[in-house]
């Protein structure tokens, strides 16, 4: 999670190696949450993306240094304007490994002074993932120019 999914869909889904790329919603206590309860900032969940990949192609660790090169993962609960929990910079591991990679790889970017702030990124246990609606998948590639996305490139 780092902000708005369809920012981050956009650019993991242009990127050689990653196979799949779905919005969705986790970190959450609500099952089957609709984006409009998300919304609300209580049900707990972080808008993210499901990522897959050919480890053969690109590693977790690239994946996530380019996480951290197109959000800001030093805001607390917010991206830009959007603001809320549901924005938050969170990163679900799906094994021991990828957690000890998230650390590593939090602990770099933190100590890299790329920032001016500590990051607040949190690694947060794999919970159960639900789909976003239809609607969201692919948006900005079904709706060009209906949203603007600010990637931070410095």
């Amino acid at each position: 999670g780092g902000g708005c999914f369809w920012c981050l869909e956009a650019v993991f889904d242009q990127l050689k190696g990653v196979q799949h790329v779905k919005s969705g919603y986790a970190g959450g206590t609500v099952q089957n949450p609709t984006y409009k309860q998300v919304c609300t900032g209580r049900t707990g969940h972080a808008e993210v993306v499901q990522v897959t990949f050919d480890t053969a192609m690109i590693s977790f660790t690239e994946i996530l240094e380019i996480f951290f090169d197109i959000h800001d993962p030093t805001t607390l609960n917010r991206q830009g304007a959007d603001v809320g929990t549901q924005y938050r910079s969170a990163i679900f591991p799906q094994t021991e490994e990828q957690r000890a990679i998230a650390e590593r790889v939090i602990a770099r970017v933190d100590a890299s002074g790329r920032w001016k702030r500590p990051v607040t990124t949190s690694i947060e246990p794999a919970a159960t993932w639900y789909s976003a609606e239809d609607y969201h998948q692919d948006y900005l590639r079904k709706h060009p120019g209906g949203y603007t996305c600010h990637y931070l490139r410095e």
